[in-house]
C-alpha cells in the first residue's frame, strides 16, 4: 500500500518531528519564535482534530491486529500502518503547532501544562507503537495496552485542550446546577454576595489558579486588582477606562468579547451589577444596606437578593419591550430591571464626554417604566429637565454635580410620584428651590454643597414639612472620604516648561502634594497654589484635605522633559505583534501609555528591545530616560540593564552609557516610571542605539519561571 521509499522518507521525517518536539520541549523557553512563525502555532486548533481521527481509528485496528481473523489479511495490516503512521505525522505537526501557540501571552496555568504534556505523550506513544509494531518482541499485550494508552491520553489531552479553550466547566455547564441561594439582602456583602457569584458562573471557568486566560484570575480580591496581562481588569471609580466593562460590553462577535462566544453570557442586570460596583470604587467589604436607598448600585443588586419581606411596591405599567431595552443600553447608558420580574427600570449615564441632551431623549420608548435615573456628574443643563420630565413614574433621581440652576425645577413638578431628589453639588438658591412645594410626593431633598447655609436650609424646612433635606453625608456616624484631586493637565511629555494644573470639585479643599516620592500629608506638604512650573522631569503625587473628611487616595502623574526630541526612529529588531501599537514611532510620540498595557500606546517583547533615534542635526545629549512599565504579576518587569550607544551613523558607534536596575522581587507594585541612564559626553552624535534587555529567565518564585520577563516601553525622552 506505501511505497518502500515512500515509506523510509515518512519514517525518517518522523523520526526528526519527534527529535524537534524533544528540542522545543529542552529548550522551548530560551527560544524566541519569530513573528512569521505565530501563524503556524495558531492553526494548531484548526488541524488537531484531524490526528485524533486517525489515531483512534489505528488504535481500534491495532487492538484487533492479532486476532486470526485479521493477522493473515495483508490489506488490514497495510491499512493500519498507514493510519498509524499518518495520525504519528500529524499529531507530531499538531504538537509543534501547540508548542508554538504556547509561547503567545496568555496561555499559562496547570491546564496549559498537562494539555501540553499529555499532547506530547500521544506523540511519543503513537511512534514508539508505529516502530515497535514490526519487532519480533511485540505481542497482543503490547498492542492492546499501547492502544488502550494512546486513547486513554487523547480523551485527556482533549479534557485539558476545552478547559484552555472554553473553560474548566464547558463539558458539564448545560446540565450543572447553577443555581445559587439568594441571600437576605440585610445580610449581603456587594461582591461576596451578588459580584463574585457572577463571576463564579460566567466567568472563574477560564480565570482561575489553574487556567489562566490572559494571565488573568477572578479568584479573589488581590487577583482581580492585580489584572493581566492586557491591564488593569478595573480602576474602581472609572468605569469607562475599566477593561472589565469594556470586554462585557463589545458585540459578541468581536474576538476580545467575553465571556467568549459557545460560553453563558451575561444578562443586562449582571452588566449593570458590575458596571455600578466598578463605578462606586469597586468596594470589597461593603454591605448592600450601607447603600442609600436610591443608589444605583443597590437598585441594580437587588434582583440578585432575597427580597425583604415587606411586599414590593406593585406598578401600574406594563413592562418595555426587550430587544427595545437592549437596543437603548450601551457602555455610556446603562439600564437594568429594578428587581426580578418587575416591569420598572432604573438607568445610569456616564461619560462626561459622550453626553449630549440626546442621550436623555432617546429614551422615549421606554418612558414609563424609567423609576429610577442617575445623571450625576454629567452636564445637564436646566433645559433638559422638560425632557426628565417626561419620566412620569420617576421616583428616584440624581442631579448630582451637573450644569442645572434650578431655574426650570418647576419642570419637575409634573411627576406625581417624585420621592428623592439629588442636588448635591450643584449651585443652587433658595428662589430657585421655591417650587418645592409643589412637588406631591416629595420626601427627601439632597442638598449638601450647593452654596445654602444652614439659614436658607432651615427657611425651605419650614417651607416644606413633609421633606427632609440631606446636609451632608450619612455613613453610620463616620466622616466621608473626599475624592481625589484632578490632574487637568493634558500632555505629561513636554519640551518648554508647563504649568501644573490640579483641581477638586468640593468646595473648601486643600490640595497637598510631594515631588520626592512620598505620599503627602495635611500638615508638612505644601499646598498646591496655581502657577507652580514644571520644567523638569518629576513625579507629582497629590492628595485632597478637609476638615471634617477623610484624605482622599494619593494620585500620581510623571512629568517628562524632552528636549532633543528625535526627528525620527526605527526598531532594530521586531517587538511582539499583539504588542506593537504604532510601530516605533510609538515610543517618540509624547504619549504615555498609563497602566494599561493592551492600549495599544507601549511596545512589548521578551527578547531586547533595540532601536535607533536619528537626528537631522547633531546633538550632545547628557540623559536618555525610557519610560518602562513594571507588572510583576503579568510577567513584565523593567529591564535588566539598558544600553546607550552613539555615533555619526549606525556603522560607528560608540558605548555612551548604560544602567543596571536592582532586582525585583516578588509582590512588589505595579508602576510606569521612567529609567534616567547619564550620557557620558564627548562628540555630538546624530543617531543612538538603544538596548532594553528583559530578564531572560524568570526565578522560580514566579508562575511562568524559566521564561523570559516581557519588556514594555512607551517612551523615549532625551535630554
Amino acid at each position: 500500500m506505501i511505497k518502500s521509499t515512500h515509506k523510509a522518507f515518512a519514517d525518517n521525517i518522523l523520526f526528526a518531528l519527534n527529535i524537534f518536539i524533544i528540542v522545543l520541549l529542552l529548550a522551548g523557553d530560551h527560544l524566541v519564535i519569530p513573528r512569521w512563525l505565530q501563524p503556524v502555532g495558531r492553526m494548531h486548533p484548526l488541524i488537531l482534530h484531524f490526528p485524533i481521527v486517525l489515531l483512534i481509528l489505528a488504535m481500534l485496528m491495532e487492538f484487533f491486529r492479532f486476532r486470526s481473523t485479521f493477522s493473515g489479511e495483508k490489506l488490514y495490516q497495510d491499512f493500519a500502518t498507514l493510519l498509524l503512521l499518518l495520525g504519528a505525522l500529524f499529531s507530531a505537526i499538531t504538537a509543534i503547532m501547540g508548542l508554538f501557540l504556547a509561547r503567545e501571552p496568555g496561555y499559562e496555568g496547570s491546564d496549559v501544562e498537562w494539555h501540553k504534556w499529555f499532547g506530547v505523550s500521544i506523540v511519543f506513544v503513537s511512534s514508539l507503537i508505529y516502530w515497535a509494531r514490526s519487532k519480533p518482541w511485540y505481542s497482543l499485550s503490547l498492542a492492546r495496552s499501547g492502544s488502550i494508552a494512546t486513547v486513554a491520553f487523547l480523551f485527556v489531552a482533549g479534557h485539558y485542550g476545552a478547559s484552555v479553550t472554553h473553560g474548566d466547566d464547558f463539558l458539564l455547564a448545560p446540565v450543572m446546577n447553577n443555581s445559587r441561594k439568594l441571600v437576605p439582602i440585610d445580610q449581603a456583602l456587594v461582591y461576596r454576595d451578588v459580584v463574585q457569584p457572577i463571576f463564579d458562573t460566567k466567568c472563574i471557568g477560564c480565570h482561575n489558579e489553574s487556567k489562566l486566560k490572559g494571565g488573568l484570575m477572578l479568584i479573589d480580591e488581590k487577583s482581580i486588582l492585580k489584572g493581566g496581562k492586557d491591564g488593569k481588569l478595573i480602576v474602581p471609580g472609572q468605569p469607562q477606562v475599566s477593561l472589565l466593562l469594556q470586554r462585557i460590553h463589545l458585540p459578541e462577535e468581536e474576538k476580545k468579547h467575553m465571556p467568549p462566544v459557545g460560553k453563558p453570557q451575561l444578562t443586562h442586570a449582571e452588566m449593570a451589577v458590575l458596571f455600578q460596583w466598578v463605578k462606586e470604587n469597586a468596594d470589597f467589604k461593603e454591605k448592600v444596606t450601607d447603600l442609600p436607598l436610591s443608589d444605583s448600585l443597590r437598585l441594580a443588586s437587588t434582583s440578585f437578593l432575597k427580597p425583604a419581606e415587606e411586599s414590593d411596591e406593585q406598578y401600574n405599567f406594563s413592562a418595555a419591550d426587550e430587544k427595545t431595552i437592549k437596543k437603548l443600553g450601551n457602555n455610556y447608558r446603562v439600564i437594568n430591571q429594578l428587581a426580578q420580574g418587575s416591569p420598572a427600570l432604573s438607568v445610569d449615564i456616564y461619560n462626561k464626554a459622550a453626553y449630549n441632551p440626546k442621550v436623555l431623549e432617546d429614551l422615549a420608548p421606554i418612558k414609563k417604566q424609567i423609576v429610577a435615573l442617575n445623571v450625576d456628574k454629567m452636564p445637564v443643563k436646566d433645559a433638559e429637565l422638560k425632557i426628565i420630565a417626561q419620566f412620569e413614574n420617576l421616583r428616584t433621581l440624581n442631579l448630582d454635580f451637573t450644569d442645572i440652576t434650578g431655574s426650570t425645577l418647576n419642570n419637575l413638578s409634573s411627576l406625581k410620584c417624585l420621592r428623592s431628589l439629588s442636588l448635591a453639588g450643584d449651585k443652587l438658591t433658595t428662589q430657585a428651590l421655591a417650587s418645592l412645594h409643589s412637588f406631591k410626593s416629595l420626601k427627601e431633598v439632597t442638598v449638601w454643597n450647593t452654596g445654602l447655609n444652614a439659614g436658607d436650609i432651615a427657611k425651605l424646612q419650614s417651607a416644606n414639612k413633609n421633606v427632609e433635606f440631606i446636609q451632608g453625608f450619612k455613613d453610620n456616624g463616620k466622616p466621608m472620604k473626599l475624592i481625589p484631586p484632578q490632574l487637568k493637565n493634558t500632555a505629561f511629555v513636554f519640551k518648554k516648561p508647563v504649568e501644573l494644573i490640579i483641581s477638586n470639585p468640593i468646595k473648601g479643599t486643600d490640595i497637598r502634594y510631594t515631588t520626592d516620592g512620598k505620599d503627602p500629608d495635611s500638615v508638612n506638604s505644601p499646598v498646591y497654589k496655581p502657577g507652580i512650573i514644571i520644567s523638569d522631569n518629576i513625579t507629582i503625587k497629590a492628595r485632597s484635605y478637609k476638615t471634617g473628611w477623610y484624605g482622599s487616595d494619593v494620585v500620581t502623574n510623571a512629568f517628562y522633559k524632552d528636549s532633543l526630541w528625535p526627528d525620527s526612529v526605527s526598531l532594530v529588531k521586531p517587538v511582539n505583534e499583539r504588542y506593537s501599537a504604532d510601530g516605533a514611532h510609538t515610543i517618540i510620540d509624547g504619549e504615555l501609555g498609563g497602566m494599561n498595557f493592551g492600549n495599544n500606546k507601549w511596545l512589548g517583547t521578551q527578547q531586547d528591545m533595540e532601536f535607533m533615534l536619528y537626528f537631522k542635526n547633531p546633538v550632545t545629549p547628557h540623559a536618555l530616560t525610557l519610560n518602562c512599565l513594571k507588572m510583576i504579576g503579568s510577567q513584565i518587569f523593567l529591564p535588566t540593564e539598558i544600553e546607550v550607544w552613539g555615533g555619526t551613523d549606525a556603522q560607528h558607534m560608540r558605548p555612551m552609557g548604560s544602567l543596571t536596575t536592582a532586582t525585583q522581587k516578588k509582590g512588589e507594585p505595579d508602576i510606569a516610571m521612567g529609567l534616567n541612564c547619564k550620557l557620558r559626553g564627548g562628540a555630538p552624535v546624530t543617531c543612538l542605539r538603544v538596548v532594553a534587555k528583559p530578564i531572560y529567565k524568570l526565578p522560580d518564585w514566579h508562575p511562568a519561571k524559566g521564561k523570559p520577563s516581557w519588556v514594555f516601553v512607551d517612551e523615549v525622552l532625551v535630554n
